[in-house]
């Protein structure tokens, strides 16, 4: 787009005050924040202010519990290592978040959870892989998305550590695409004079990052047709379960996603459940007090089955995602940026919106979905904060409590 258009444009969505410095670039400066305006999708400015989404007809959904999974286990597992050694899964590893919450400036799955020994997230999240692989008898692609700032840093990581075992031709990192933050009133921010203020598009924009990166032709051309999705901050999920996927593929449904009961109606993750009678899941912040408090005739929470982001989905149908919006969440953040006079102000408090699509609004995009229940003490152990709950130090204990020697 011309030099004109381009400042007509920002002036239309009374956005020109990011040119102000615009005389004071070289050629080759303009070029590179013209280039990051010709990127931008204005509709995101409509979020602002919109508040929550209302939802339709929300009502419980029925889970694969434990117990059940037991019962047939044996044939979920030779199911689910035929569809393996038949080439039908790949993997996606959600690893743009860095350890800043942990007082790590590193991509967190770079992070030492040892206390005895290194022992690092990722290496924790390819031995589990290589579990299956080894039983399994063969190897299975792994797409690691990163974010811009972090690549570099996680690309070089697993070269000094020798993919911890891993096959790297099976490896394979791709950048997650961003996103322009705005202040709180919707105008947007610079982190340097020749640059627009960015944060990563969230964990649901995955599939179109993928597309971007060029990684589809590739997987629509091959015998996949499952891809399991997982974050990078839970060290004792199982990747590549082939119990898991076994129990989706038998029972014939369009997705899957493993749950935990939860510990309490308060329990801040996500849960799972129908909207107009299709899967959904609704952030713990969106249910009502009754809606928390809701018993089924046993006793247990209506809405108690909580997500920890370990998806199955298959391919054929994320193709039709790729032509439609995902739903944008604004989220409070602390951004640094500079300010009218070019001085570096770095907030103590948020200061900035982020734009950010979320993977568990890719489950309302499938027509149903099987919700697999796993021991939240053998899957679920979350680092998110340097202490207290979903900490290193809990983490520590159920890893230990695993068998694991920190």
């Amino acid at each position: 787009m011309p030099e004109y258009n381009i400042q007509q444009t920002l002036k239309r969505y009374g956005q020109d005050h990011i040119i102000n410095y615009i005389d004071k670039l070289t050629d080759d400066d303009k070029k590179l924040l013209y280039a990051q305006i010709n990127e931008i999708d204005w509709d995101f400015l409509s979020c602002i202010g919109r508040g929550k989404s209302t939802c339709g007809d929300i009502k419980p959904i029925n889970a694969l519990s434990c117990d059940k999974i037991a019962e047939h286990a044996d044939s979920y597992m030779s199911t689910g290592l035929d569809a393996i050694r038949a080439g039908k899964l790949c993997l996606l590893l959600l690893a743009g978040g860095q350890g800043t919450r942990l007082g790590y400036d590193k991509p967190k799955g770079s992070f030492n959870i040892g206390v005895t020994h290194e022992l690092y997230i990722f290496q924790l999240l390819i031995e589990h892989t290589l579990d299956v692989i080894k039983e399994a008898g063969t190897w299975i692609h792994m797409y690691i998305m990163t974010s811009e700032g972090n690549y570099k840093d996680t690309v070089d990581f697993f070269n000094e550590h020798n993919y911890f075992g891993y096959n790297p031709e099976y490896i394979h990192f791709f950048i997650q695409e961003m996103n322009p933050a705005t202040d709180f009133n919707g105008k947007l921010m610079l982190s340097s004079k020749n640059t627009l203020a960015m944060s990563p598009n969230g964990n649901g924009g995955w599939f179109k990052s993928m597309h971007k990166a060029g990684l589809l032709d590739d997987i629509y051309n091959s015998s996949i047709e499952w891809i399991n999705v997982f974050a990078v901050d839970n060290v004792l999920q199982r990747i590549a379960d082939p119990v898991f996927l076994g129990a989706t593929i038998e029972v014939n449904k369009g997705c899957g996603a493993k749950v935990v009961r939860k510990i309490s109606p308060d329990e801040k993750v996500g849960a799972i459940c129908l909207e107009n009678g299709k899967p959904h899941i609704i952030e713990y912040y969106e249910l009502s007090d009754d809606m928390k408090s809701h018993k089924n005739s046993d006793g247990s929470l209506s809405y108690g089955w909580g997500v920890i982001l370990n998806y199955l989905f298959p391919i054929e149908k994320l193709k039709d995602t790729l032509d439609s919006a995902m739903p944008l969440h604004v989220v409070e953040k602390i951004v640094p940026y500079i300010d009218e006079n070019g001085k570096l102000i770095k907030p103590a408090t948020p200061n900035a919106y982020k734009y950010e699509t979320l993977a568990l609004d890719l489950i309302h995009e499938m027509d149903d979905c099987l919700v697999f229940e796993v021991e939240r003490d053998r899957e679920f152990a979350p680092v998110k904060n340097r202490s207290g709950i979903d900490s290193i130090d809990s983490a520590r204990i159920l890893l230990q409590k695993n068998g694991y020697k920190l």
